[in-house]
């Protein structure tokens, strides 16, 4: 089974870290993503949180609601 991008359509890199402040990844992360075995998708899972939390303690994620198509 494959693991799921934790993409959310809102693709905007933090200059200061280098972290979309949609997902948490890198703009090398999210373009290695497809490549990546699901080990590899794992651990960069398990890290995004608190890159998230990091994001939103600096306002950068105020009111980000995910640009999904409707279900």
């Amino acid at each position: 089974m494959t693991v799921p991008s934790p993409c959310i359509q809102v693709c905007v890199l933090d200059r200061l870290t280098g972290h979309c402040i949609g997902c948490g990844r890198t703009g090398e992360e999210i373009g290695a993503w497809p490549y990546w075995p699901d080990t590899a998708k794992h651990r960069l899972l398990a890290l995004l949180p608190a890159r998230i939390a990091a994001l939103e303690a600096r306002g950068l994620r105020a009111d980000l609601t995910p640009r999904l198509p409707p279900a």
